[in-house]
């Protein structure tokens, strides 16, 4: 923290907020966005579909244990 303290102008740090805040950090640009586009790509159908199966946007009340510990090993919690 120090050397960017010393090294970064605010300028720079204003520009890189305002990066972080349209291209966010998270698994779902880092991951889930390039894997559904890729699958989309290689085998046709829906981006948004393949998006929400990575990432469901809300879990269903009927899922078996066994789907909702692999949405977990995948770091989605509900």
């Amino acid at each position: 923290m120090g050397e960017l303290q010393r090294t970064m102008t605010r300028a720079e740090f204003a520009a890189w907020m305002d990066f972080y805040r349209v291209h966010p950090f998270d698994d779902h640009h880092r991951y889930h966005r390039p894997a559904a586009m890729i699958a989309t790509a290689m085998a046709g159908g829906d981006v948004n579909e393949r998006l929400d199966w990575l990432h469901p946007p809300e879990w269903q009340d009927d899922l078996e244990q066994a789907d909702i510990t692999t949405l977990k090993a995948l770091g989605i919690a509900r």
